[in-house]
């Protein structure tokens, strides 16, 4: 089967790049994307701008635009249905299906509603393309699980806050968001959704699980069952490891370290007492002591200072976070929170959402960032009087960059906007 992709030029903000090259379970969207599509495709791959630049060769043919997340037991299950229809179909979604409707459709335009189903920009075609295409159906499949518990003296009507969690995981990243979404919700989240449903389905599974962790002497979430871990790894007796989790080479884990439900990459160093769940670290990132991450996104060669606590945030690559900094997640009062989309600020069906710094940003110590703020890339912020709470969101001029005699030459800016 060839595998076609439709470009998408769109820059994510505050990084100023498209999907295609952001970091999503640790690799760049394009790479994910090829590596799960690998047992499919047999070394035909196109990049496209349109349907026209497609030839008319009369061969099996897959078609998806280039921002689109998907894991490889949602495309198998495309694939394998496709085939057996043997006729030209495009994605299509239930409108009851609580994980797009809740969490994929906001801040986004490529999943739409079409009559009775929300489409999106992938096709299968057997016989090369067509004009005729049909909705082929698929459902993510979630399961229902809490990440949030939201006392009663705070609020009454939120009580426990739950995700409608694929086992299937698609979504189109239009937004920083949608990178949130993609490793933590669809990614890290969805992986323990489908051990959970497998445990509950499987009496083979428990007693794989239980005599594992019996043989080992651990917890049955702490087993290599379900904790899997790298090359060359210097692992300290007394840090806590839950599964499912996925340590890379090289990784060293100080005392004291707690690590749940995480993707920790290549050459990471995650010192005494961090506190890391539900989180995805990529390559060469350092977390000295006392660092905390909950639902966080750290792309490649990223530092998180000491006593710092991110929670439900991104940051981009080659960026500096300073200690004691806190990047707050649940607004005081009940209102909604919204995000940057375009040129505008929409919904983004979130309660509970962190922030998000850009590529090659440095930000000082004991900064306090509101909810759902954004940073632009190559930014430096320091701290100050004038200051230290971070309540709107800031782009690169706004930054101290022009504050700091020849910042601009010691700092070059790397990603500048579309068009500048």
């Amino acid at each position: 089967m060839r595998k076609i992709v439709l470009h998408d030029h769109r820059p994510i903000y505050p990084f100023n790049e498209p999907a295609r090259e952001l970091r999503i379970l640790n690799k760049p969207l394009w790479l994910y994307q090829r590596d799960v599509l690998a047992p499919y495709v047999e070394g035909l791959e196109r990049e496209v701008n349109s349907f026209d630049e497609i030839g008319p060769e009369r061969v099996e043919t897959l078609v998806y635009r280039g921002n689109l997340f998907f894991d490889r037991y949602f495309i198998h299950d495309f694939v394998t249905r496709a085939r057996r229809l043997g006729k030209s179909c495009q994605v299509a979604f239930p409108l009851d299906d609580q994980a797009i409707v809740n969490h994929a459709l906001p801040l986004q335009r490529t999943i739409r509603r079409k009559g009775d189903y929300y489409v999106t920009d992938m096709w299968y075609f057997p016989y090369g393309i067509e004009e005729t295409v049909r909705p082929l159906v698929m459902h993510t499949e979630p399961r229902e699980m809490g990440y949030y518990r939201v006392p009663t003296h705070m609020s009454d009507a939120m009580g426990d806050l739950v995700y409608q969690v694929p086992t299937k995981a698609f979504v189109a990243i239009e937004s920083w968001v949608h990178v949130v979404l993609a490793n933590v919700i669809f990614g890290v989240f969805a992986e323990a959704a489908r051990l959970d449903r497998n445990i509950e389905e499987s009496i083979a599974l428990q007693l794989k699980l239980f005599w594992r962790a019996l043989l080992e002497q651990r917890q049955v979430l702490s087993s290599s069952a379900v904790v899997k871990i790298g090359k060359n790894c210097s692992i300290d007796p007394s840090a806590i490891i839950r599964g499912p989790t996925v340590i890379g080479d090289n990784v060293d884990i100080g005392p004291g370290a707690v690590i749940d439900i995480c993707v920790i990459g290549n050459n990471v160093t995650v010192s005494d007492g961090c506190q890391l769940m539900l989180s995805v670290i990529s390559d060469r990132c350092f977390l000295p002591f006392r660092a905390s991450l909950f639902e966080t996104v750290l792309m490649e060669d990223t530092m998180v200072a000491q006593n710092t606590c991110l929670q439900l945030s991104c940051v981009g690559r080659s960026s500096f976070v300073g200690a004691g900094s806190t990047f707050t997640d649940f607004n005081l009062i009940p209102k909604e929170l919204r995000a940057i989309h375009g040129d505008s600020l929409e919904d983004t069906g979130l309660t509970v959402l962190g922030g998000c710094v850009g590529h090659h940003c440095r930000i000082g110590s004991g900064m306090i960032v509101y909810p759902a703020r954004t940073i632009e890339s190559d930014s430096i912020l320091v701290a100050s009087p004038e200051r230290r709470v971070i309540d709107k969101d800031v782009s690169y001029e706004e930054s101290d960059i022009y504050k700091i005699p020849n910042a601009t030459s010691v700092h070059p800016r790397l990603y500048p906007r579309h068009g500048e």
